[in-house]
């Protein structure tokens, strides 16, 4: 009887000390976590020379959740320097203030209103900011594609030519290929580091660079000839894209002229006879109607962008 009672006595002593040393070493993990978060949060090398970074207990928050993931590649893809608790802070700020000028000004119908049209503003912002990146690294592609053909044909490997472009390029297409450098010397593989380059910038010019430069680094093929010829084609392609971007400027305008020339007149409305906004948005009838006039002008302004969008 004493052998299974000294067993058991052991046995308990052996967990109960496993599980003190369990739960020490999570509480360590867990507190050199998160002093590494924070210690990544708040080194100054990564912040702008001169500039501190605002509301930081916010951005730490929301790069945790889903919001937070789905905005810092769309804020990072855009260029500018701002982080993602920066961006949602002044994105409600400025929806609320919306809703407050919109409500004393008008009618108290139009806070919401405006303040939902804050928010898409700002996301519709960087829509348009990321596209328009885009656009200048497109019209840099051609350079690029001649620095990285005469790079080979001097000797240097693909991932040296890169870092020298990134060097030699300008705003955007050195940032973007400064980053491809950094993911290259943490051991990326080059397929690895373009693809991200492609998904951050999508475009067809980009796809056809990144494609050719795989291609020929996987095979080890006639990268020069085919840099040469494809900086040929970027450079037609460039001239085409002006060439149509200037044809359809004018329904360009269009576009955002017939939807302002509708809350234009709304204001004047308002001006001419005073208290008249108020009147109609009393009812349900009439708050119907100033909601509909405004998804017609959304939907007016959607497709005329569509059809004026041609893909070269």
């Amino acid at each position: 009887m004493g052998d299974p009672a000294l067993l058991t006595v052991g046995t308990t002593l052996l967990c109960a000390v496993l599980a003190v040393a369990g739960v020490r070493a999570y509480v360590t993990g867990r507190d050199r976590h998160q002093a590494l978060v924070d210690r990544l949060a708040d080194v100054p090398a990564l912040e702008p020379a001169g500039r501190g970074r605002a509301f930081r207990r916010t951005d730490r928050r929301l790069r945790g959740t889903r919001l937070g993931r789905w905005l810092e590649p769309r804020i990072a893809s855009t260029g500018l320097d701002v982080t993602v608790g920066e961006f949602t802070v002044y994105t409600v700020g400025g929806a609320a203030g919306l809703w407050l000028v919109a409500a004393a000004a008008l009618a108290p119908f139009f806070g919401p209103l405006a303040g939902v049209t804050g928010v898409w503003s700002a996301y519709a912002f960087l829509t348009w900011q990321r596209r328009k990146r885009t656009e200048r690294f497109i019209g840099q592609l051609p350079e690029l594609a001649r620095i990285l053909a005469n790079a080979t044909q001097a000797g240097l490997a693909l991932r040296t030519a890169l870092a020298m472009a990134a060097e030699e390029m300008e705003a955007p297409a050195g940032e973007e290929l400064g980053k491809v450098a950094d993911r290259l010397a943490v051991g990326h593989s080059v397929d690895d580091a373009l693809a991200e380059l492609a998904r951050r910038l999508p475009s067809r010019e980009l796809v056809v660079l990144v494609t050719t430069l795989v291609l020929s680094n996987r095979a080890g093929g006639t990268v020069v000839s085919s840099l040469r010829n494809l900086t040929t084609t970027l450079e037609e392609r460039k001239e085409t894209r002006r060439e149509v971007r200037t044809q359809l400027s004018q329904v360009t305008v269009t576009a955002y002229v017939v939807p302002l020339m509708g809350v234009g007149t709304l204001l004047l409305m308002d001006r001419v006879a005073p208290g008249s906004i108020d009147r109609m948005t009393d009812g349900w009838l009439g708050q119907a109607a100033v909601v509909a006039a405004f998804c017609l002008y959304g939907v007016g302004f959607v497709l005329i962008r569509r059809m004026s969008r041609i893909d070269v």
